[in-house]
């Protein structure tokens, strides 16, 4: 008989359906944080589990290291960490009370001298790290780490004294932005999706989807990659698709793409699924065991980002 009040078991996805596939393949690869993930977005799997999971990667300072995102080895807590800590958070609906506002302090604690976050900060230093992620003694302030998390903070309600000062940076970095590269842009897109001032920021966005296609930073035809430019410093083949840009039809950059390039991006986003059921990492590799840790992550992303645009995924 079943326990009263457990949740109601998911039917099971029909076989070889890309769910079905890609669940052989979290259970099989995934770290246990990935597996609770999964098991919350896709099986009805309880929150609960998913933070319990993510506390292994606390330390004592409010922030998350040790390993949490992979390209970052080692105990000690970075900026990206707790980027990454906040999308789990709010990926379950757990984004507020004091775990967010110890993530808060903690930011405030490495915020650079406006106010905003750096990616990496030095104590980094002495333990591996991905070779695209540079070390510095005095990192600068970052979009790539400040936008995301502002975003995330303001999406779910939480009011913070740091807020402040990095809201005005994440305005002032996207307004200021005359050429950039994808991974900016996604941080971009990922403040103004949730920035308070809407008018303010849809004009943002509606500049940035111009700079998009004037610097080809999407690939608009997946059939014919090899005319598409990779920017510099990225890995060959490291090509972003509007699905990078707006992963949910709610989303901003949604309006840079028309329906018919929206629907190139996701055929080839569901062809994407490998035979062992798991979505490639198109960056760079650098050490096998961070590639094996992040194949998962994207494959929660790349089955969300599907089924958010109402693709069949099992």
């Amino acid at each position: 008989m079943a326990e009263t009040g457990a949740s109601p078991l998911p039917p099971t996805p029909p076989a070889h359906s890309p769910l079905f596939r890609a669940e052989h393949f979290v259970w099989l690869t995934a770290r246990v944080l990935e597996q609770r993930l999964f098991a919350h977005h896709f099986l009805n799997g309880h929150a609960d589990p998913v933070e319990t999971a993510l506390d292994a990667y606390r330390n004592e300072d409010g922030g998350y290291g040790h390993a949490l995102e992979p390209g970052l080895r080692g105990p000690v807590s970075q900026p990206l960490h707790a980027g990454h800590a906040l999308r789990v958070l709010d990926a379950v609906g757990r984004c507020g009370g004091q775990r967010v506002e110890r993530v808060c302090r903690y930011l405030t604690s490495v915020s650079t001298p406006d106010g905003a976050l750096p990616t990496v900060r030095p104590s980094q230093r002495g333990y591996p790290a991905a070779p695209f992620i540079p070390i510095v003694d005095d990192p600068p302030s970052e979009l790539l780490a400040t936008g995301p998390v502002v975003g995330l903070l303001h999406r779910n309600e939480v009011w913070h004294a740091w807020l402040f000062r990095a809201t005005d940076f994440c305005w002032h970095a996207v307004e200021s932005l005359r050429e950039s590269h994808p991974y900016e842009v996604q941080a971009a897109v990922a403040f103004l999706d949730s920035a308070s001032d809407r008018p303010r920021a849809e004009a943002a966005a509606d500049r940035l989807g111009r700079l998009v296609r004037e610097h080809r930073l999407a690939v608009l035809d997946p059939e014919h990659l090899d005319s598409s430019p990779v920017p510099p410093g990225y890995a060959p083949g490291e090509h972003h698709f509007p699905h990078d840009y707006a992963k949910t039809p709610h989303s901003l950059a949604r309006a840079w793409f028309t329906d018919e390039e929206m629907e190139h991006s996701l055929d080839f986003l569901a062809g994407e699924q490998q035979e062992d059921g798991g979505w490639p990492v198109r960056r760079r590799q650098w050490t096998p065991s961070a590639a094996l840790e992040a194949r998962p992550i994207v494959t929660i992303e790349a089955l969300r980002t599907l089924r958010a645009y109402g693709r069949s995924i099992g």
